[in-house]
């Protein structure tokens, strides 16, 4: 497991946690009756995942604004700035600063509108741009109906679209939706479909209950305890959470809830009736009509300085001291996770590397990481070791790497490899290994790189006398066996 955080307690006391790698690549559904503890929820994950990834907060009722002076996200009513959303996204993506964007003074239709506006900023950002952020979305099913509901067709069909592009195919540009909703019943269930994890709070309607139910995996005879849950107890699943289905209830929380359950009051003391009359019932002034204007160019200009503003100190301690050796041995612990999950070889080095820079910051390694060059000859220097552990002429293999370092990307990877196969003695990989070992199922393709290597004079390939290939490395005095 990577980097957990702390949401609560499960059964006996024990922490609940959530692996927030995992989350970020699987994203969360939370869904409850209004008053279950949702908002909670949302709150003390974002508490506890604070400095650690960028946060993107959707905000339909003005609840997280108090985020901000805690934890410096910037707080933005999209009242003042509607107009300018899609600038203002983009830059958030590019400076990658934790914002809560709030909807509470704007119209449904508005809100819709701006809510789409900014996510789609956020989901077109450049590739360079594509670094993880968890994006939080509360009433989800005002931006997602499943049903027809506020707002005009127009602006329903803007927010959907920038919906299913963020839980369909944000994971690859970084963006890991979390939303929540009071109905799985009104939420699109494309929408819903897409989140691998899940957090099921109290519910009443048999529909809801019923659809949770097979969200979970549990039999329809289970749905009716989703009555009995209490007030910020949710029952938890996924492989961020927990393999089996888990009732957990929510941690404290620092910052305050707008949105907290009202309490009983003292009624005020009773007048006479004509005193009352007199008074419910005096002329007063009109209120004046409401006026949404323009965001002011210095109001702007404010919104723009706080997003380039390099990010305050919040209440991270100071990075561990570590030595060159424990710095070189963490790098190569993350790079060894990397290789060891599924699938890894099928992705781009690119993506490899925005994930190699997450676990770096949760590492806390502090600045001077290794850039995307340096990582991907990492990378295939650790793959080559992988398939390759016996022991080697280390003088030999230590020149073929200073060799590779002046190839490009897939040659290099090649070279690598087939080298520390010659460096173990091993023999010549068949064209389909040498293809997979960099991310191809293509065996023309790598015959394509081993004739551009032999072109460069770097390897030369030859048979023995039962037409079995052998590679040579003329410069390192190596070659394979047959």
């Amino acid at each position: 497991m990577g980097r957990s955080i702390d949401i609560g307690a499960a059964q006996l006391g024990a922490p609940a946690q959530i692996d927030l790698e995992e989350l970020l690549a699987t994203r969360l559904l939370v869904q409850g009756n209004s008053g279950s503890g949702k908002s909670h929820l949302l709150r003390r994950l974002l508490e506890q995942s604070a400095g650690l990834v960028q946060q993107i907060v959707i905000d339909p009722e003005g609840d997280f604004v108090s985020l901000a002076a805690r934890y410096g996200h910037l707080a933005l009513d999209a009242a003042e700035c509607e107009r300018d959303l899609a600038v203002i996204g983009a830059r958030v993506r590019a400076h990658r600063v934790s914002v809560v964007l709030n909807l509470e003074e704007l119209e449904v239709d508005a809100q819709l509108r701006a809510a789409a506006t900014f996510l789609n900023a956020l989901f077109d950002a450049d590739r360079a741009l594509w670094y993880p952020a968890l994006v939080v979305v509360d009433e989800a099913q005002l931006f997602a109906p499943g049903v027809a509901s506020d707002g005009s067709d127009e602006a329903r069909r803007m927010s959907l679209g920038a919906m299913t592009n963020l839980m369909c195919r944000g994971r690859k540009r970084g963006l890991a939706g979390v939303i929540a909703t009071q109905r799985l019943a009104k939420l699109a269930k494309n929408v819903a479909a897409e989140a691998s994890n899940f957090l099921m709070g109290r519910t009443f309607l048999d529909i809801d209950m019923a659809r949770a139910a097979d969200l979970l995996g549990m039999e329809r005879r289970q749905a009716e305890s989703f009555r009995d849950l209490e007030r910020g107890s949710f029952i938890g699943l996924g492989p961020a959470i927990s393999r089996r289905p888990l009732r957990v209830k929510v941690g404290a929380v620092e910052t305050a809830d707008r949105g907290a359950a009202p309490k009983l009051l003292p009624l005020p003391e009773a007048h006479e009736a004509e005193a009352l009359q007199n008074l419910i019932l005096a002329p007063g002034e009109p209120p004046p009509p409401r006026v949404r204007n323009a965001p002011k160019p210095e109001r702007l200009q404010e919104i723009f300085t706080q997003i380039e503003a390099p990010p305050p100190d919040i209440v991270a301690a100071p990075p561990p001291e570590l030595t060159a050796q424990e710095r070189e041995a963490a790098i190569e612990e993350i790079i060894g996770q990397i290789v060891g999950e599924a699938k890894a070889a099928q992705q781009a080095a690119e993506t490899l590397h925005r994930d190699f820079q997450l676990r770096c910051r949760i590492r806390r390694l502090g600045p001077g990481a290794p850039d995307l060059a340096d990582f991907r000859r990492r990378l295939t220097i650790f793959r080559a070791k992988q398939a390759f552990p016996e022991a080697v002429d280390e003088e030999g293999w230590d020149r073929a790497i200073e060799l590779a370092s002046r190839l490009p990307g897939d040659l290099q990877s090649v070279f690598l490899y087939l080298s520390r196969a010659a460096a173990a003695g091993q023999p010549c990989p068949e064209d389909a290994e040498i293809a997979g070992f960099f991310g191809s199922a293509s065996p023309s393709r790598a015959r394509r790189m081993l004739g551009q290597l032999e072109q460069s004079e770097l390897i030369v390939a030859r048979t023995d006398f039962e037409q079995r290939r052998i590679i040579a490395f003329p410069e390192l005095g190596l070659e394979t066996a047959a």
